[in-house]
């Protein structure tokens, strides 16, 4: 996949994900949200008030700190299509 067709993949899928209504199981979330924080190259601390989510968030980036931008977008992508979409 090109670098502009997988970026713009990757934005179908970010929209989706924003859009979609029905509760996403945690496991998915965190890895949707390691994927996206280094797709975008926000390496921020997790913003939540909550110490666990935190820590939760801190621990889905260290786990997937090895990958690309590149492939963090195409991981999400594929995510949200075996996961999200399957449903429609």
């Amino acid at each position: 996949m090109g670098s502009e067709k997988t970026h713009i993949k990757f934005e179908e899928a970010v929209a989706f994900v924003n859009n979609y209504s029905k509760p996403i199981p945690a496991d998915l979330l965190l890895k949707l949200y390691a994927y996206y924080k280094i797709a975008k190259k926000n390496f921020d601390n997790p913003g939540s008030k909550t110490p666990l989510i935190n820590a939760f968030k801190a621990n889905a980036l260290i786990q997937a700190k090895n990958i690309s931008r590149k492939q963090a977008m195409k991981e999400y992508v594929e995510l949200v299509e075996t996961s999200l979409k399957k449903d429609f």
